[in-house]
C-alpha cells in the first residue's frame, strides 16, 4: 500500500483522456459498421493520438499500449520483440487486435499477435474498445479490441525519426563484447493526390539486447492507399511485411531454453471499397489476408533438435452496409474466413468460420443514445452461437453523460490450445470448448472545457475459462476448461490542461484501475502458468510541460499483478524543437528497477536514449 500511495503523489497521472478535447470529439470510431463520433460514444473508448505519442519516451507499439488505462502488456522482450496484451483482467488470447479494422491476431497463438508490420511514425491514433466486442467485431474480442489507425493526409511529406540508445552496461559472458546497445529508425512517406493518398511506411531496429541471448532485429515494411474514383465510390488498399528475429531465452521453457531463438514473419495485405448507393445506403465490401512464419529454435546453433516450424493461413471476406433512416441507423453485414496452419508440432489443421450481424443506432429520444445489435456467428468446430448487446448513454447535463452496456462474447481455442505437441513442456488439448462470456458496465462522464473525469465499474463471468495448469513438475503444462471465471474490476480517469501563456502550458492526466477475480476451482496440487500474472492493481501517471519550443514529459507505471511483487517504472523525455523537427533525450526505468512482466524474461533496466524526429514537406 505504501508503493501504492507513493505511485498516485508521485507525479500527477495519466490515461491520455484528452489532448485536444474539440479535436478528440470529431475523431469517428472506425467499428466497421456503424460509425460513430467520440463524443457520442456508450462503450469504454481509449484513444491516444499521434501528437500523444510524439511525446511518450517509447520505442515501439508494445510500449504505447503500456500506458492506456486497463491495458496490460506483458513483454516477454524489449524493443518491441514480443508482448502479451489483455484489457480488463482476460488473457492475452481473449484481445482481438485489428489494423484499420482489420483483424490480424494470430491463429496459432497470441504471442505474435503483435507482430504489425508499422512503424511508430505512420500511426496516426490507437482505439482501444474495452469490453466485450463480439457485436462490433465477431469472434474472439471477449474482454475488448485494440484498433491501430495509419495516418491519411492530403499534404504530402516525410516523417523521419532515428534513435540510438544503451544501458552502458558491460555484456555478459558467452554474449560478445562490447555494451548493451541498438538503433532504430522509422520513416513515413505520405504522397497526397487530388483523387488519392498513398502512405509508405518503413522501419528497421537493431538491439544488441539487455541481457544474455536477448538480441533483437526487425525490419518493416507498410503500404496504404485510398483512391476516390469519385463521390460515391472509393477503393481502399492496404499491405504489410514485418521480418522480426530474437534471442528466446526464458521465453517458454525456462531455465532449459537459455539458448533459444526464434524468427518470426507475418505478411498481410487488405482490399477494400466503399460505394453510396443512395443518399441513405452504403455498402463496404473488403477482403484480407495474413500470413505467418515461425520458427522457434530451442538450440539457437543446433537445427537438428528441439526446432518448431508454423505457417498459418488466413483469408477474409466481408460485406457491410449502412442504412439511415428517420428513426436511426441500421447496420447489416456478413464475413466468412479460412483458417490453416501447417506445423511440426500441431500437425496441419484447417477450420472456418462464418459470421453476420445487425445493429441499430438512434437518437430518436432526447438526450439518450441507444446501440442494439447482435451477431450470429458458426464456426466448423464449435457450433452456431449468438453474441447480443446494447450500449446506451444519456446526457443528463450539458457536460455530465451516464453510460451502460451489456454483453456477451466469446473466444475460440487458438490452434496451440488445442493440438500443441511440445513434449515435455506443453501439450495441447482437443477437449477443449470455447471461451463464453456476459459483461456488464457503468461508468459516469463530466467534461469541461480541458478538464475530464471519468469513474466506471464492471463485472464479467466468463464460463469455460480456459488456463494451461499441471498438478506435478513432472508433467507437461496442458490447457483445461474450468469453471466460471469471474472478474469485477473499477476504474478512474482524470485528465487536465492548464494554459499558464501563450508559451507555457501543463497537461497532467491520471488513471487507477482495480481488479478483483473470483476464486477459481483449482485443486490443491494444481499449478497455474497464467493466473499469477493476472493484473490486480494498475495506476498510470504522465506530467507534459511546454516552454516555448521546450517539452519535458514524466510517466510512471505502477503495477501490482496477483501474486506477484508490485513495481513502479518511471520514464522521463526532455525535447527541443519547432514546427518541422525536434531533437531528445529520454531515459526509461529512471530508477534501475528489476522487474518482470511475463515468464521468465527480465526486462531492461536503466536505458539511455538520443533521438530526433525531422518533417520534410513535399
Amino acid at each position: 500500500m505504501k508503493q501504492f500511495l507513493y505511485a498516485l503523489t508521485f507525479v500527477p497521472a495519466l490515461t491520455f483522456a484528452q489532448q485536444d478535447t474539440t479535436k478528440l470529439n470529431e475523431i469517428i470510431i472506425s467499428e466497421n459498421r456503424l460509425q460513430t463520433p467520440f463524443s457520442k460514444q456508450a462503450r469504454n473508448i481509449q484513444l491516444i493520438t499521434k501528437e500523444q505519442i510524439a511525446q511518450l519516451p517509447v520505442k515501439s507499439i508494445n510500449e504505447v499500449l503500456s500506458f492506456i488505462a486497463g491495458v496490460d502488456v506483458r513483454q516477454r522482450g524489449p524493443f518491441g520483440a514480443q508482448a502479451d496484451i489483455s484489457i480488463d483482467g482476460g488473457s492475452f488470447e481473449q484481445t482481438l487486435i485489428l489494423l484499420n479494422g482489420v483483424k490480424i491476431s494470430d491463429v496459432q497463438t497470441a504471442h505474435h499477435s503483435m507482430n504489425i508490420p508499422v512503424p511508430l511514425s505512420a500511426i496516426e491514433r490507437i482505439e482501444v474498445l474495452k469490453g466485450p466486442a463480439a457485436r462490433i467485431y465477431g469472434i474472439n474480442a471477449l474482454t475488448g479490441a485494440i484498433n491501430i489507425v495509419t495516418k491519411t493526409s492530403k499534404q504530402s511529406a516525410i516523417d523521419v525519426n532515428v534513435q540510438a540508445g544503451s544501458s552502458f552496461e558491460a555484456k555478459a559472458v558467452g554474449d560478445g563484447s562490447g555494451k548493451y546497445r541498438g538503433a532504430s529508425t522509422q520513416l513515413a512517406l505520405n504522397m497526397a493526390g487530388k483523387n488519392s493518398q498513398h502512405l509508405f511506411g518503413f522501419g528497421v531496429s537493431d538491439y544488441n539486447g539487455q541481457r544474455y541471448n536477448s538480441s533483437t532485429y526487425d525490419h518493416k515494411f507498410f503500404y496504404q492507399g485510398n483512391i476516390d474514383f469519385d463521390e460515391k465510390n472509393k477503393l481502399n488498399l492496404m499491405g504489410g511485411y514485418i521480418d522480426n528475429a530474437f534471442g528466446a531465452s526464458g521465453y517458454y521453457a525456462a531455465p532449459g531454453d537459455k539458448e533459444a531463438f526464434e524468427i518470426v514473419e507475418t505478411a498481410l495485405f487488405a482490399v477494400g471499397s466503399s460505394h453510396q448507393l443512395s443518399n441513405n445506403f452504403s455498402l463496404r465490401p473488403r477482403v484480407s489476408a495474413r500470413y505467418n512464419w515461425d520458427d522457434y529454435r530451442y538450440f539457437r546453433n543446433d537445427l537438428t533438435r528441439a526446432r518448431s516450424l508454423h505457417q498459418t493461413k488466413v483469408w477474409s471476406a466481408e460485406l457491410n452496409s449502412t442504412l439511415h433512416s428517420t428513426i436511426g441507423d441500421f447496420g447489416f453485414g456478413l464475413e466468412s474466413r479460412s483458417e490453416d496452419i501447417e506445423s511440426t508440432n500441431i500437425g496441419d489443421r484447417q477450420r472456418y468460420n462464418h459470421g453476420a450481424y445487425a445493429e441499430y443506432k438512434t437518437e430518436a429520444l432526447k438526450n439518450l443514445l441507444l446501440n442494439i445489435g447482435t451477431y450470429v456467428n458458426y464456426n466448423t468446430q464449435y457450433g452456431w452461437q449468438a453474441f447480443p448487446g446494447l450500449d446506451a448513454a444519456y446526457l443528463f447535463a450539458p457536460k455530465w453523460k451516464l453510460a451502460f452496456n451489456i454483453g456477451s462474447s466469446q473466444r475460440i481455442p487458438s490452434f496451440t490450445d488445442l493440438y500443441l505437441n511440445q513434449r515435455p513442456g506443453n501439450i495441447g488439448n482437443p477437449n477443449l470448448v470455447s471461451e463464453n462470456a456476459w459483461q456488464y458496465e457503468f461508468s459516469l462522464q463530466y467534461k469541461a472545457q480541458s478538464f475530464y473525469v471519468q469513474g466506471g465499474y464492471f463485472y464479467r463471468n466468463i464460463s469455460d475459462f480456459i488456463d494451461w495448469v499441471r498438478n506435478s513438475t513432472a508433467v507437461p503444462y496442458q490447457p483445461q476448461n474450468f469453471g466460471n471465471n469471474k472478474i469485477q474490476g473499477v476504474n478512474l480517469t482524470i485528465g487536465q490542461e492548464l494554459n499558464f501563456s501563450s508559451r507555457s502550458a501543463l497537461k497532467y492526466d491520471l488513471s487507477y484501475n482495480y481488479l478483483h477475480a473470483g476464486e477459481m476451482s483449482y485443486a490443491n496440487n494444481i499449478t497455474s502458468k497464467y493466473v499469477v500474472e493476472n493484473l490486480k492493481h494498475q495506476a498510470l501517471m504522465r506530467l507534459n510541460y511546454r516552454y516555448s519550443n521546450w517539452q519535458a514529459t514524466l510517466g510512471n507505471r505502477w503495477i501490482e499483478r496477483e501474486l506477484k511483487n508490485p513495481y513502479l517504472i518511471t520514464d522521463f523525455r526532455l525535447m527541443y524543437g519547432k514546427a518541422n523537427w525536434n531533437i531528445y533525450t529520454e531515459v526509461t526505468n529512471l530508477f534501475d528497477k528489476e522487474y518482470i512482466e511475463v515468464a521468465a524474461v527480465p526486462l531492461p533496466k536503466r536505458w539511455f536514449a538520443l533521438g530526433a524526429n525531422l518533417r520534410f514537406g513535399l
